[in-house]
């Protein structure tokens, strides 16, 4: 039995102190908004100016994007065009290096002939087929004498060698390697001093 009125008087305690708040104008379930103060989460109404002007912002930000856009766009249209140029001819000048490879062998073969008049006639012309190829960026490779590198050039063969400073340096070279416009396109096949 004390159970039950303990109980009951903390029900009847309850109800006194709702009964004294409710007196004092105070009511817990009372809604915000009978008391004059808004929802925080309530969407508040953007006046037309403030929304120009986000719709402005964002215009000035597409614009920004687009002219981006298109700078990248005329830069890197540009460089493709630059490198095409520089290729262009690259595969014409490649079939080209085993006729440059003829002509320095005739050439060293005209030295040593007795006819000096029609050594320097050829001499010309193989000269000015050099010039040309290097106007378009063609550039030999000098490989004789330097260490051996395995991305410039191609090992055929390895020598004994009596002096100390040649070995892993490139002694002979086979074939010539060349450069069209500081880009390898043939490598030079070597013989390394071992």
């Amino acid at each position: 039995m004390n159970q039950n009125s303990d109980n009951f008087t903390e029900q009847e305690g309850m109800n006194v102190n709702e009964n004294t708040n409710e007196q004092e104008g105070l009511n817990i379930n009372v809604d915000d908004n009978v008391s004059g103060t808004e929802h925080l989460n309530e969407p508040v109404e953007e006046s037309p100016l403030s929304a120009l002007e986000a719709e402005l912002n964002e215009s000035k930000d597409k614009y920004l994007r687009l002219a981006a856009e298109f700078d990248n766009f005329r830069k890197r249209t540009a460089r493709e065009r630059i490198e095409l140029l520089q290729t262009a001819g690259k595969e014409v000048i490649v079939d080209l290096l085993d006729v440059l490879d003829d002509i320095d062998r005739a050439t060293k073969e005209l030295e040593a002939s007795a006819d000096k008049s029609l050594s320097q006639g050829v001499s010309l012309i193989f000269n000015k087929f050099r010039n040309i190829l290097q106007a378009r960026g063609l550039k030999v490779m000098e490989a004789v004498g330097t260490d051996f590198d395995p991305e410039l050039h191609e090992a055929v063969t390895q020598i004994e060698v009596n002096d100390e400073s040649k070995k892993g340096k490139v002694v002979d070279e086979v074939i010539k390697g060349y450069y069209l416009n500081d880009k390898i396109i043939r490598h030079a096949k070597v013989v390394v001093g071992k």
